[in-house]
């Protein structure tokens, strides 16, 4: 199994009604920067995803910083809300605030979000943009355009989804060992290896009293959202972002695979232009996960940008 060179240590703090479990790293003292380094996982996923790019950064830049990376709400060991049946965006972005009222009261934070996580980190440094002191966005592309016609079939989705949640027809899969979890992560992405898959497994999943294992995600989180994603108000958003950003996709093209067509890595470089203080950068032989895939380079590009003088 992966050894780890930065162990974690893990906490929960009060936010908002739930016990948020965070990942902390290093020293809660002031960091070279004055800045605290956050790190935001994606969709069903969790903050101890970040393990290996915590590892390999060097130990000049991990020196005297506070990293730390939570579990959202329903992921990880951060209990759902209760009753949970469906999950609103803007919680995150509640969360997230408070997050750093507990962390980081005082001083702006260097805010490192993947996927979902790269989502929100997007919309928060617009919407708190002088809590962010600077931004790194690793393949949080956003969604397809929509339009006003489609919200009455989507608030039909949501309300059945609901329906089928109440019904358990929306549920996580569950596996019959740790190796089962490690196989299906190695599965999902054939670049893990897996002594890597092996120690995500156990972080990833827990077993329950029968010996079965299971995803630490709520299956609400795979209700359709009841909102339509509008890209006008995001990039309006987004527009108004003050931290110099960093957005870095990896060389397989995601979002080929995931929208075929519908939107692309141009469209999304398009919409990147309204971000006043934005620069892109690529991690080769990568794939979505390539905080997993390529820790060493994604490290060295967030320790660079972190660290560039010039800002």
């Amino acid at each position: 199994m992966y050894q780890t060179q930065r162990p974690s240590r893990s906490e929960f703090v009060t936010i908002r009604t739930l016990q948020y479990h965070v990942r902390r790293w290093g020293d809660a003292s002031a960091s070279p920067t004055g800045a605290s380094l956050v790190l935001a996982h994606g969709w069903m996923d969790v903050g101890a995803s970040y393990q290996f790019v915590v590892d390999a950064l060097s130990e000049a830049f991990f020196q005297g910083r506070q990293i730390i990376a939570p579990d959202w709400r329903g992921f990880g060991l951060t209990a759902a809300p209760t009753p949970a049946d469906h999950y609103h965006f803007a919680d995150y972005l509640a969360d997230l605030d408070q997050l750093l009222d507990h962390y980081a009261p005082s001083q702006a934070v260097d805010l490192v979000g993947h996927s979902m996580g790269g989502n929100i980190a997007m919309l928060y440094a617009g919407v708190r943009p002088q809590r962010i002191r600077r931004l790194v966005n690793l393949e949080g592309f956003g969604m397809p355009a929509s339009q006003p016609s489609q919200a009455a079939a989507r608030y039909a989705q949501w309300m059945d989804d609901l329906r089928r949640l109440e019904r358990g027809e929306i549920t996580l899969k569950g596996y019959d060992s740790a190796d089962g979890v490690a196989r299906r992560l190695m599965k999902t992405n054939p670049r893990l290896s897996p002594d890597k898959a092996q120690w995500l497994a156990q972080h990833w999943a827990r077993p329950d009293a029968q010996g079965q294992w299971h995803i630490l995600g709520d299956a609400a989180h795979k209700i359709v959202s009841a909102q339509l994603y509008r890209v006008d108000e995001t990039l309006a958003i987004h527009s108004a972002i003050a931290a110099p950003t960093l957005a870095v996709q990896a060389s397989d093209d995601s979002m080929g695979q995931w929208w075929k067509g519908r939107y692309t890595l141009a469209e999304f470089h398009e919409r990147l232009k309204v971000v006043p203080d934005c620069r892109t950068a690529v991690v080769q032989d990568a794939g979505h996960m390539l905080h997993h895939d390529q820790p060493q380079a994604v490290a060295a590009l967030i320790e660079h940008f972190l660290w560039d003088k010039k800002h």
